[in-house]
């Protein structure tokens, strides 16, 4: 087991989707537990919110996808202390894929996420969420 396998992480997830007329509510819970599959969902009028205290799908997904690099600039250029935002497409989260939202609003909604850290650094959690990269592959610290 790595050191980093026994590190201990305390962060509060915030997840919030809207759900429009046309959408089905169970098909947007199922976008957002695609990507947070350990989310604590509620259903409030038009939207979906969860709380969340993991990113290991997450991290998977970016690995997954080779977008560390995409990921770490996301959560950084959103940086407020220890805290950082990051807005998802819904349809590439049904399919179990993490596409960030950048520039013009997604049609079907977007899922926010806001993630605060206490423990350990934001930095060091960023680094365990979406490591650094050398030509594309994640450096282990």
């Amino acid at each position: 087991m790595s050191a980093a396998q026994t590190d201990i992480y305390r962060v509060d997830i915030e997840i919030t989707a809207p759900v429009y007329d046309t959408e089905v509510t169970a098909r947007v819970a199922d976008a957002v537990t695609n990507v947070f599959p350990n989310a604590d969902l509620a259903e409030s009028l038009g939207e979906i919110r969860g709380e969340a205290h993991s990113m290991e799908q997450f991290s998977e997904l970016l690995h997954r996808q080779e977008i560390l690099d995409t990921a770490r600039g996301e959560f950084f250029s959103s940086r407020e202390g220890q805290t950082f935002s990051f807005a998802l497409k819904k349809q590439a989260a049904f399919e179990n894929r993490v596409n960030f939202s950048v520039g013009e609003p997604d049609e079907l909604g977007e899922i926010a996420v806001r993630v605060r850290v206490d423990e350990p650094t934001l930095e060091e959690y960023v680094d365990h969420v979406a490591p650094p990269t050398e030509d594309g592959r994640p450096v282990d610290a």
